[in-house]
């Protein structure tokens, strides 16, 4: 038997997230030893990662998100690389409540950039002359967070609000 309340409810829409675009925005690679620094030395190099994540709204529902990677490469006191490398993506954010915007643009969409920065630093590190990088995946939500531990309690939380 049919239902008498009327029909089915309207449902709420979904969440989107769409991706209009990714980009290198800058790239840089450095050897500043080279020859030398190619020269196989039986050691492990010391490596160190920085990850920095930004966002800026572009529209009600269009954000530029900006990963930024940068890495040096150390042996015996001698650098051996070192890398910076800032990708980016406009993204389409739709239906998400005005709470979840943020998290979700410095969480997610990072999450969407970082296998496609994760190639174009290995393949970069490769061309260089070493054994491509691999990066380990990063932990997004804890970087943001740290990021939202480091805003003060006094001051008014980040807004995404092109507004």
């Amino acid at each position: 038997m049919p239902a008498t309340n009327g029909g089915p409810q309207p449902q709420a829409a979904m969440p989107q997230i769409g991706v209009l675009a990714q980009y290198v925005k800058d790239l840089s690679f450095e050897n500043p030893n080279a020859p030398r620094s190619l020269t196989p030395t039986g050691q492990q190099p010391n490596i160190s990662i920085q990850v920095n994540v930004d966002a800026a709204p572009k529209s009600g529902t269009d954000f530029e998100v900006t990963l930024r990677l940068e890495g040096k490469a150390e042996s015996q006191g001698t650098v051996l690389f070192g890398f910076e490398l800032v990708f980016a993506g406009i993204f389409r954010i739709q239906n998400v409540p005005a709470e979840s915007l943020q998290p979700i643009v410095l969480i997610e969409c990072p999450r969407l950039l970082f296998p496609f920065a994760r190639e174009i630093v290995a393949a970069m590190v490769r061309n260089g002359g070493f054994p491509p990088l691999l990066l380990d995946p990063i932990d997004f939500v804890g970087l943001y967070r740290q990021r939202m531990a480091a805003v003060q309690p006094s001051s008014a939380p980040q807004s995404l609000n092109p507004n």
